[in-house]
């Protein structure tokens, strides 16, 4: 098969195209039919460098995959075409921009990284939701937030982004980044006085039209740093989200955006020694509880509302001193299910566990004095089975 012509290389901002139907191969995939479709040419971006493919139309058929190997690019659609057919294809403009904003951002903020701290960018994924870059180096959060800022400055001068396929002679004097060995042509992106890089994907023309760049994370990763960024559209809508997301807390604690950290700050606190107190109360009305269990009694199961783990080892610890039988403390609903904690200082405790998994289909496990695990089932079955 000979290779397909490229032709979002040629324009990044076509919208549309004509090609003739080169195969149309049929693959299960999943208990479902698709067909693997190759055009002699084609503006639909595959997946590749880390970036996610186009998406789009052919025929008004979705394009629901686009892969590349050899150069040749495969399209991967619901329906299939007839081979030596002349079909129309659309790509998705606002996906296409979104993520030519994002990779020029990319390039931006990698050149600024190297050329400040020498680091390369060791690893790149452009997601249709984020865009991470590996660095083999550490920044710090005051080093990362000066990138930043300086790659905005990049954006707001507006620079041509310039897109060429030097010669190899020209390339041998030429110092770019790349992240690894290319064979064959190589496409060089060039930000002047920012980052000269390879890249296959297409560039916005002009910085400006990037409109900003914002890190939303970092993270220390295999020795060196994660960087996580939006660009453009993406980070503004992202920036929406968080301002409704704080407009809601700000409504809720009664707090202006200043005082928020303060304000769930407390509230943690707040809950934090609520959350205490409710286990102490449920831990003396527990101790009631088992106090007013007949000490006569050989084997005691109690089920109970809402009891956290510690809770209920600390009650069957305490029933199994003061019985001889097999206790037992179980937690939750019949709808749910329960929670169980099952112990004995004179029999083995997981004949219980054996019965309520081979009967019940329980999970959990231990030892012959105490096993733990879970069941769905209703509490008068269990008891059935126990008692």
């Amino acid at each position: 098969m000979k290779q397909t012509k490229k032709l979002y290389d040629l324009d990044a901002y076509a919208i549309e195209f004509d090609a003739v139907v080169l195969s149309c191969e049929e693959v299960q995939l999943d208990q479902q039919v698709i067909y693997q479709v190759i055009l002699d040419q084609t503006l639909f971006f595959p997946e590749e460098g880390g970036q996610s493919p186009d998406k789009g139309m052919i025929q008004e058929i979705p394009v629901i995959n686009v892969q590349i190997q050899d150069d040749v690019v495969v399209h991967t659609l619901e329906t299939s075409l007839h081979v030596g057919e002349k079909v129309h294809g659309c790509i998705d403009w606002k996906h296409r921009f979104n993520n030519m904003q994002q990779h020029s951002g990319e390039h931006i903020f990698s050149g600024l990284v190297n050329k400040k701290f020498g680091y390369d960018n060791v690893g790149f994924h452009l997601s249709d939701q984020i865009v991470t870059m590996d660095f083999n180096g550490v920044l710090t959060a005051e080093e990362a937030a000066d990138i930043e800022y300086a790659a905005n400055e990049v954006i707001l001068k507006n620079i041509p982004v310039q897109v060429a396929f030097p010669s190899k002679e020209e390339l041998s004097d030429l110092n770019y980044r790349s992240k690894i060995e290319i064979d064959g042509q190589v496409r060089i992106v060039t930000i002047a006085g920012v980052d000269v890089c390879a890249c296959c994907a297409p560039h916005v023309r002009r910085t400006g039209e990037i409109l900003m760049l914002k890190i939303l994370n970092m993270q220390n990763y295999k020795g060196g740093v994660r960087i996580s960024i939006l660009c453009g559209f993406r980070a503004l809508e992202e920036y929406r989200q968080k301002t409704v997301i704080l407009s809601e807390l700000t409504s809720s604690l009664s707090a202006n955006q200043d005082s928020l950290v303060e304000a769930v700050t407390k509230l943690k606190n707040v809950n934090q020694s609520l959350k205490t107190e409710v286990a102490v109360a449920k831990q003396e009305l527990m101790e009631a509880k088992l106090e007013a269990v007949p000490k006569d009694q050989i084997n005691v199961y109690m089920f109970e509302d809402n009891l956290d783990a510690q809770v209920m080892r600390n009650a069957v610890n305490q029933l199994v001193t003061e019985h001889s039988g097999i206790c037992g403390i179980f937690t939750g609903d019949d709808e749910e299910g329960y929670r169980f904690n099952i112990g004995s200082r004179t029999e083995d405790a997981r004949t219980i566990a054996t019965i309520l998994r081979d009967k019940l289909g329980a999970k959990g496990g231990g030892s012959a004095a105490m096993v733990q695990g879970s069941v769905i089932a209703k509490k008068e079955m269990i008891l059935a089975l126990i008692s």
